[in-house]
């Protein structure tokens, strides 16, 4: 398979994950073709490539570099700015788990905490089973929590790295 084909099939197979992982077809997209890049990108580079309008590149670099997972460069004597992707699979993982944690984990760890708080005094059976589910969805937030500060130390942790690596 040539290399373009091999681009562009990979392009479009992370943009329908990317979807089913609640980002944007073309910010997966856009962040596929990035990944495979050895070399910066600009926003005229990518729009030629993906057919995609100057806007949506923008909002969606502007989203990959708020992530860490891609960093603006210049070159001097050209206005233009580039892009390129952070290639280390480990940091890629590790700002994406930080970012979710930020973004969904923690958000939902204080509302179901405040709610929980809020039902000390269940007295009818609906109040129990309210109380019941919010508990056992308060371990399970927990836990994730737990298992992804377990992912964020692994990068750090050579030996545990390597443990991994092995197990896989």
């Amino acid at each position: 398979m040539k290399t373009d084909e091999i681009k562009t099939q990979f392009v479009q197979a992370w943009g329908v994950l990317g979807t089913s992982w609640g980002i944007s077809r073309s910010t997966a997209q856009v962040h596929a073709l990035m990944l495979l890049s050895n070399s910066e990108l600009s926003t005229e580079d990518i729009m030629q490539q993906l057919q995609l309008s100057r806007g949506n590149v923008n909002m969606v670099l502007r989203e990959l570099v708020n992530w860490n997972l891609i960093y603006k460069q210049t070159k001097p004597g050209d206005r233009k700015e580039y892009f390129i992707a952070e290639h280390d699979i480990w940091q890629i993982a590790t700002r994406i788990i930080t970012e979710r944690k930020k973004r969904e984990i923690m958000p939902a760890k204080q509302t179901v905490k405040a709610l929980l708080n809020s039902t000390t005094d269940a007295k009818d059976s609906e109040q129990v089973h309210i109380k019941n589910m919010l508990t056992e969805l308060n371990s399970f937030i927990e836990q994730m929590d737990a298992m992804s500060e377990l992912l964020l130390k692994v990068e750090k942790n050579a030996l545990l790295k390597n443990v991994l690596k092995m197990i896989s």
